[in-house]
């Protein structure tokens, strides 16, 4: 099936046919929905026709909102659960039941386990005594992160920053040239056009020369951008390539669990990563909403092997036959640098015990002395980290945060507006990227700690998503994060308390989606 897509180049209009293949998906939708109606009206009938099923019926129920309200989740997750089940009983109880939690078979828990014992061992004792000796606040951040994401503290890194994803794609071509074992790419999003199909003629000769190349894409997140057998095409080519939770429409919480991760790994030697997916809009090679305004991230070194170590998990998670780990897929390789790094990964539980991109936000929040400055798409975030945020510019840290101004979605963008006047309150400064779209994750305190990578201030990329991110201390390329965030302020509009007026229906439409955002 085909779709047409009309988009501008050079501000001229151009309309072109996109082949995809829908029914996939939406067969997988139609079993996912099917399968949980046909569960309910079990249920129902059960209680009608069976003497005190309904019994049983109400037991569980009970049992099931003991359970959301005992649970060690934020209550801002709990709230709309207990309504659903509470309001709707037996269809609420049903899809907390089915949807609330993420299940994992023991056949892949055993594989996720044993990639990892295969990846690389580091003992990251004598890092964490250098960096002691250097900041204890920020030795004590690294060790949190390190304990909570299984990853490692790294040195020895080459980093570059780009404010801009066209910047990153003349870059990451020259470096993909360059490859001579492997090529390891994981994105949340791949459309064809320009920036894929560049990239992807390197990959097809690349892979005729012997190169080993592997693809990770989402499933969902590509659904309207590929055909639905596009792994196979890939194949044909040489590439190896498989989509991240192939949706089969099971009733469970596959439509939620996405890899949001973009990760590019060449010869283990030099990695990217950042919010930049690999389609047109990234590069400004098209434009949907206004200047689209992302950021990238250049690691060369010792800590490419840790976005290494990440792939091969989500690549080996998502093939039929467990992959073979080779140590050569970590080379040891100091190419110098400054400062010190830890790449990490972020994901639900019970995969990942602790939120990682949240725990590293609220540490920088916590422990800055002077200002703390984030660029984040969405801003839809629970009463803890909002309370973090307030504190923190209650404390006197100069508190700023960038959001578009041209929305992707314009209801998220009411959702986003309605946490202004809290945050304000507070002291926080809010600013509204005027050229268009700003689609950057980056947070930078006080000159020495900087966080990069695909991590949203929303719900979904906080609870639900597999994402990945890049901790960095006093390292090289601060200072042009720095200067990247003076040269987006300098773009962007302050919010006023007169941009802060909404009408009954807005109010009325932001409170209810607001309350039910965990669910979304």
């Amino acid at each position: 099936m085909k779709k047409k897509l009309r988009y501008y180049v050079n501000e001229k209009p151009v309309e072109k046919d996109i082949t995809y293949i829908p029914v996939r998906f939406i067969i997988a939708i139609l079993l996912a929905l099917l399968a949980t109606l046909a569960v309910m009206a079990i249920v129902v009938l059960l209680s009608i026709y069976v003497p005190y099923f309904y019994l049983l019926m109400w037991a569980t129920e009970i049992a099931c909102v003991i359970q959301i309200a005992s649970s060690n989740e934020n209550p801002d997750y709990k709230v709309p659960w207990l309504l659903v089940v509470l309001v709707i009983p037996v269809a609420g109880m049903m899809l907390y039941i089915m949807f609330h939690s993420r299940t994992l078979k023991k056949k892949y828990i055993r594989r996720m386990e044993n990639l990892k014992s295969h990846a690389y061992v580091r003992d990251d004792a004598a890092a964490f005594t250098r960096l002691e000796a250097q900041s204890v606040t920020a030795r004590n951040q690294a060790r949190m992160l390190c304990g909570i994401s299984e990853a490692h503290l790294f040195q020895g890194t080459k980093q570059t920053y780009f404010p801009l994803g066209e910047d990153m794609f003349r870059q990451m071509m020259d470096d993909l040239r360059r490859a001579e074992k492997f090529i390891f790419l994981e994105y949340f999003i791949i459309e064809e056009g320009l920036f894929w199909n560049s990239i992807l003629a390197v990959l097809k000769e690349k892979a005729a020369q012997g190169v080993e190349v592997k693809v990770v894409y989402d499933d969902i997140g590509c659904m309207n951008t590929l055909p639905g057998n596009y792994w196979r095409i890939l194949r044909s080519c040489g590439i190896d390539a498989t989509p991240f939770a192939l949706l089969r429409g099971n009733a469970d919480s596959e439509f939620n669990n996405r890899s949001h991760r973009k990760i590019m790994v060449i010869d283990g030697k030099i990695g990217y990563t950042g919010g930049v997916n690999i389609a047109d809009e990234y590069i400004n090679e098209i434009v949907k909403h206004g200047h689209w305004k992302d950021v990238g991230l250049r690691l060369e070194g010792d800590a490419v092997r840790e976005l290494t170590r990440l792939f091969l998990l989500d690549y080996g998670l998502n093939v039929r036959r467990e992959p073979e780990v080779r140590q050569d897929y970590f080379p040891p390789y100091s190419a110098g640098g400054e400062g010190w790094l830890i790449p990490f990964g972020d994901g639900p539980a019970p995969i990942y015990q602790h939120q990682v991109g949240k725990s590293v936000i609220q540490n920088m929040l916590g422990q800055a002395q002077r200002y703390v400055y984030m660029m984040t798409p969405y801003l839809i975030i629970d009463s803890e980290l909002c309370k973090s945020i307030e504190n923190a510019a209650l404390r006197g840290v100069d508190v700023r945060i960038i959001v578009p101004h041209i929305p992707d979605k314009k209801l998220i963008l009411e959702m986003t507006r309605s946490y202004y006047a809290r945050l304000m309150s507070a002291g926080v400064q809010v600013y509204e990227y005027e050229p268009g779209f700003i689609h950057a994750k980056c947070y930078l305190a006080d000159d020495e700690i900087a966080m990069v990578g695909t991590i949203n201030l929303d719900y979904r990329s906080l609870v639900h998503h597999f994402e990945n991110g890049v901790w960095m201390y006093r390292t090289e390329c601060i200072p042009s994060i720095r200067q990247d965030f003076a040269d987006t302020l300098a773009k962007s509009i302050h919010v006023d308390e007169s941009m802060l007026r909404k009408g009954l229906f807005q109010r009325l439409i932001c409170t209810l989606v607001k309350m039910f955002a965990p669910m979304l």
